[in-house]
């Protein structure tokens, strides 16, 4: 069990480890990491959801249908919640508020995901890592963009004294990003049973394949040029992603009498840390980057712990 935490997660560390000793040896500066980062927002991210979407099967999405309703509340839940709470009663910026959202909603089950659960729970793991992948991509990326987009516009209205843009314009804003069409068509595709013949699937996924290791790279950069933070934002969202939501919904599934395969499963699924598309959009509009770089930096390393501590309370 020990070995396998440790075999998804050690990847992750080490790409991020990468990142800072590339910029500590200055072969990297932070606008190279910009650059990168363009590259996976714009061309590798939007490829790999759509293959990943694409190749989910149809029918798994029904034959589950629970544990695919138990891991979309829960993120949606966790991510909006925390939306509300970080601006209203924190009185965090909307943009920042919008990726907290983020960080404590959204696991990287798609990244994760297929070496945790699919060693722990073999084919029935692919629900809840397409659950993950349709909540993340379909949902919380544009609901994050839209929001980010309108607190762009805030802030560059209050500089130049002009109106800020009507609401309509940011969806519109986040819909033309290829990070947010081309998981929505996806599943269009998908639901209507239209399946990519296979030498065009491979070819989505050559560059696709690179999103998580260059997102990380980019973010180790990052990371390096503005160090480490263990503020009291960043601490309570790693709380929060690797404990918290957890933990909460183990306590909420044992009063509901499901199937405990069914609680092991969704617990284990949201004790994933923290996806690496928060920095991604951190980077693409220059905010609260060293925030989330350092959220996940620290999720990754604390989950070394607390998913080993989630498998040994749920599971027989």
């Amino acid at each position: 069990m020990g070995n396998v935490i440790f075999s998804a997660l050690l990847p992750i560390v080490i790409t991020f480890l990468l990142g800072i000793f590339a910029a500590w040896r200055h072969d990297f500066g932070a606008d190279q990491a910009q650059s990168l980062n363009k590259m996976v927002m714009n061309y590798a991210l939007p490829l790999t959801l759509f293959a990943g979407i694409m190749s989910i099967a149809k029918d798994s999405l029904t034959e589950q249908f629970t544990l695919f309703i138990i891991v979309l509340l829960a993120m949606m839940t966790a991510f909006l919640a925390t939306i509300v709470i970080a601006r209203y009663v924190f009185k965090r910026d909307i943009m920042t508020s919008a990726l907290q959202g983020l960080a404590i909603g959204d696991p990287a089950v798609p990244f994760v995901g297929v070496s945790v659960l699919g060693y722990l729970f073999a084919k029935n793991s692919a629900i809840p890592i397409a659950t993950a992948s349709i909540t993340m991509n379909v949902l919380q990326v544009p609901v994050t963009m839209m929001l980010l987009s309108y607190g762009s516009s805030q802030k560059k209205g209050a500089s130049q004294s002009s109106p800020p843009l009507p609401v309509m314009s940011h969806v519109i804003h986040a819909f033309r990003q290829p990070v947010c069409w081309a998981p929505v068509l996806a599943l269009v595709l998908l639901l209507a049973g239209i399946r990519l013949p296979k030498s065009l699937h491979l070819s989505m996924t050559l560059l696709g394949q690179a999103t998580g290791g260059v997102a990380l790279f980019a973010s180790g950069i990052i990371l390096f040029y503005q160090k480490i933070a263990l503020n009291l934002p960043v601490i309570t969202s790693v709380v929060f992603r690797n404990i918290i939501v957890p933990l909460a919904l183990w306590g909420i599934l044992l009063l509901t009498g499901l199937p405990h395969e069914l609680v092991e499963e969704s617990v284990i699924t949201m004790a994933i840390p923290v996806a690496s598309i928060v920095i991604i959009l951190a980077v693409e509009y220059q905010i609260a980057e060293k925030e989330m770089a350092s959220t996940l930096f620290v999720s990754t390393v604390i989950s070394f712990i607390t998913i080993a501590g989630f498998m040994l309370l749920t599971m027989r």
